[in-house]
C-alpha cells in the first residue's frame, strides 16, 4: 500500500479543494477515529493516529505534522488489516482531489493578453505589476471602418 502523501494531507488540513477536500478530511478523520481492528488492537504501542490528525488540523500548513500523520497511518495498516482496507478506499476516493497532482494544464484565450500571464500550479502571495494596456491605434486616413470616422449608416 503507497503511503498517504503528506502534499495530500496539508492539503485536505488546509481546507484545498473546498467540499471535496472537506469531505475527505471528514472521511479520514472517521476512519482514524474507528477503533482498531481485531489486529491492531492487541499493541498499545501502535497509535490510532487521531493525535497526528488533531496536531496537523491545529496547523494545517505544517508539513511535519503532515508527516507524522502520514507515518501513523502506514503504521496501523501494516498491523490492522481493517484500517489497512478502510484507508485503501479511504486513498481511492481521495484521488478525486489528488487528480492532477503535479501536472499543470494551462489555455489562455480570449485574444491579446496585455500583462503577464502566470503559467504554472498553486500560487499564493503573488504579486507583480504590469505595464498599462498599448493605446488604440489612430483613426487612419482611408476613413475606413473602424477607423473612428461616424457611421453615415444610423
Amino acid at each position: 500500500m503507497d503511503p498517504v502523501s503528506v502534499g495530500l494531507l496539508v492539503a485536505l488540513a488546509g481546507g484545498a479543494a473546498g467540499e471535496v477536500g472537506r469531505q475527505a478530511w471528514t472521511g479520514l478523520s472517521a476512519l482514524v477515529r474507528r477503533p482498531p481492528g481485531r489486529e491492531g488492537g492487541q499493541d498499545p504501542a501502535i497509535g490510532s493516529g487521531e493525535a497526528e490528525l488533531t496536531r496537523l488540523a491545529a496547523e494545517p500548513g505544517d508539513e511535519g505534522r503532515a508527516q507524522a500523520l502520514s507515518t501513523a497511518l502506514a503504521v496501523r495498516a501494516a498491523v490492522d488489516e481493517e484500517f489497512r482496507a478502510g484507508l485503501a478506499a479511504w486513498q481511492a476516493q481521495a484521488a478525486v482531489v489528488r487528480a492532477g497532482d503535479g501536472a499543470v494544464t494551462s489555455h489562455v484565450s480570449g485574444g491579446i493578453q496585455h500583462g503577464p500571464v502566470l503559467q504554472g500550479r498553486d500560487f499564493t502571495h503573488v504579486t507583480f505589476t504590469a505595464a498599462p494596456a498599448p493605446a488604440p491605434a489612430p483613426p487612419s486616413a482611408s476613413g475606413g471602418v473602424g477607423d473612428g470616422a461616424p457611421d453615415s449608416t444610423r
